[in-house]
């Protein structure tokens, strides 16, 4: 008489949602700030040229110390590392509220507390997401990861609307909601730590779970993170989505940063900005309701490339859309397939990789999607001023349309499996 394991339930996984309340809380104050910083900038200066640069500064700031952050993450327990990180955001939240208050916010202030709060991400952010593994097991993570992304679609649907309404009443109340979410942040990862030892996970398979900064040796930054990127590349099942994540990444981000910075250079209210994020919320939250069906019955190569493929078609869509309400649809379109795709990437990654290198190959995965992110304001800002509205959108476009071809003509991309054959399909790349 053979017996069947029943499934692990999220729900029931109480730090699980603790750490879910921790990690929406501090999305919520990168949402708010995300939202926000272009906006304040071309108020300040008027000039979308130098809303591009704070904004490539600061993503080439965070892309930088991600691969810091990795090593941390794989050195320290990952979960004292979220309180320490929650606990700066709360300080640099309210240096930012009080440079508003006393009107100081300019080019340069705007600059420097743009770089520190990039910097704070990077090197606190990749512990948060490295710690799922040890709250949740490999066979819930799928469903964990489609959770997330239903969260970071309330996310957007809040955080557009709540931040053009906090910004409309003055940004010294961005400043201030942001604290508010770091401090929550900080007690429910407070929360977390004091249950840590109680109810780890542990993988049978995976001897180092719950042990970062395994590797022997005297600690050498520049070796740990070139041990994080050698791992990548050496799975076939992995590093071809890396170069497709790169690419798709930047044309996305291309496209959102042109349509912002066209909607306040032609009048429109932060609070009609804020609510194109509305739409765009609703479509993911509604594409994260279907996304824990489709990784449990679709091959995940299936998932992302027709995902992708739909929500480039619909970046082409952008073109000729120019009031909001029709761009709020064509962005619907655009997100809805995305909780699934990043579901499928996010859970496999997640199964595949060793519990001692995770900081380091999330942070090493990190800064290649990230990589040409730094290019995507200043495409945007300069595109505007060079070559118009139209002539940018389109140099996106192009860009969305070759990660597609690449994800199509990636083998290892094609043979990725549906959730229930993710740990088998990865141990064929393992190494002894």
């Amino acid at each position: 008489m053979t017996t069947t394991t029943p499934p692990h339930r999220l729900t029931r996984n109480g730090r699980y949602i603790t750490w879910l309340i921790s990690d929406t809380a501090k999305g919520l104050a990168s949402a708010l700030f995300g939202f926000a910083i272009p906006l304040i900038v071309l108020f300040v200066t008027n000039d979308p040229a130098q809303a591009g640069i704070i904004g490539a500064v600061g993503m080439a700031t965070r892309t930088i110390t991600t691969l810091y952050g990795g090593v941390l993450a794989d050195r320290h327990r990952r979960i004292v590392m979220m309180v320490l990180g929650s606990l700066i955001g709360v300080v640099l939240s309210g240096a930012f509220v009080m440079l508003a208050l006393g009107d100081a916010l300019t080019f340069t202030t705007l600059l420097v507390i743009d770089v520190l709060l990039a910097a704070r991400t990077g090197l606190f952010d990749v512990a948060g997401e490295s710690a799922l593994k040890e709250i949740v097991p490999d066979d819930a993570m799928g469903r964990a990861q489609a959770a997330n992304q239903g969260r970071s679609a309330v996310l957007e649907l809040a955080g557009g609307p709540l931040g053009g309404v906090l910004l409309a009443a003055g940004a010294w109340l961005i400043g201030a909601a942001m604290a508010l979410c770091h401090v929550i942040a900080a007690v429910t990862a407070w929360m977390l730590q004091r249950t840590a030892s109680t109810s780890p996970v542990q993988d049978p398979d995976d001897p180092d779970a719950g042990k970062p900064g395994a590797d022997a040796g005297k600690p050498n930054a520049v070796r740990e993170m070139r041990e994080g990127f050698r791992w990548l590349f050496s799975r076939p099942d992995l590093r071809g989505v890396l170069f497709v994540a790169t690419i798709v990444n930047l044309g996305f981000a291309t496209a959102m940063t042109t349509i912002i910075y066209a909607l306040q250079q032609a009048g429109h209210s932060t609070i009609t900005i804020g609510f194109l994020g509305t739409a765009a919320g609703v479509a993911m939250l509604l594409g994260a309701l279907v996304a824990p069906a489709l990784v449990s019955r679709v091959r995940a190569s299936v998932i992302i490339i027709g995902g992708l493929s739909v929500s480039v078609c619909a970046v082409f869509g952008m073109i000729p859309a120019r009031e909001p309400l029709a761009l709020a649809g064509v962005l619907a379109i655009t997100v809805f397939f995305i909780p699934a795709v990043n579901s499928a990437l996010m859970g496999y990654f997640m199964v595949a990789t060793p519990t001692a290198l995770l900081g380091r190959a999330n942070s090493a995965s990190a800064v290649l999607g990230m990589g040409a992110m730094p290019l995507a304001p200043l495409i945007a800002g300069f595109g505007l001023a060079s070559i118009g509205r139209e002539g940018t959108l389109i140099t996106a476009s192009a860009l969305c349309a070759l990660s597609v071809l690449l994800a199509l003509s990636n083998r290892g991309l094609r043979a990725l499996p549906v959730e229930s054959g993710w740990r088998a399909h990865a141990r064929q790349f393992e190494t002894t």
